[in-house]
């Protein structure tokens, strides 16, 4: 069956935002649940990150603060923080968009998502040894 034009967009979207790790999370899906591989796809990234209003920088820091409020997503929020990242928001961004999650969300899920950012910084060289190490 030919791929849908949401699956075609949201194949597209995910690949510019996440490139080869929303890949991966996609083929990891396929041999267990194919269908869901397919929802992640179409309804995210080929609905919802399509509509106008945002930009793929504005979706990505809003996606980072509800990964990082609900705070038991770190998988996620890893994938998403790169995102953030590929599509041009600063680790300053991204690190005030996780402080303020500690009023909303409480200072438990702030301080899981900054050692989440902090672990996507080191391993993109975004942190001076002494920040990554500490």
């Amino acid at each position: 069956m030919p791929a849908s034009t949401r699956y075609r967009e949201g194949l597209a979207t995910l690949e510019r935002i996440d490139g080869e790790a929303g890949r991966k999370v996609i083929d990891s899906l396929q041999a267990i649940a194919p269908d869901l591989a397919r929802y992640v796809i179409e309804f995210p990234f080929g609905d919802i990150y399509q509509r106008p209003g945002l930009d793929l920088a504005q979706r990505e820091l809003a996606t980072v603060a509800a990964l990082t409020a609900l705070g038991h997503c770190q998988p996620q929020l890893a994938v998403h923080l790169h995102g953030a990242l590929n599509v041009g928001c600063t680790p300053e961004q991204i690190i005030e968009v996780i402080i303020q999650m500690a009023v909303y969300a409480g200072f438990p899920a702030a301080l899981n998502g900054m050692s989440t950012a902090r672990a996507v910084f080191a391993e993109r060289g975004l942190l001076a040894d002494s920040a990554a190490s500490g």
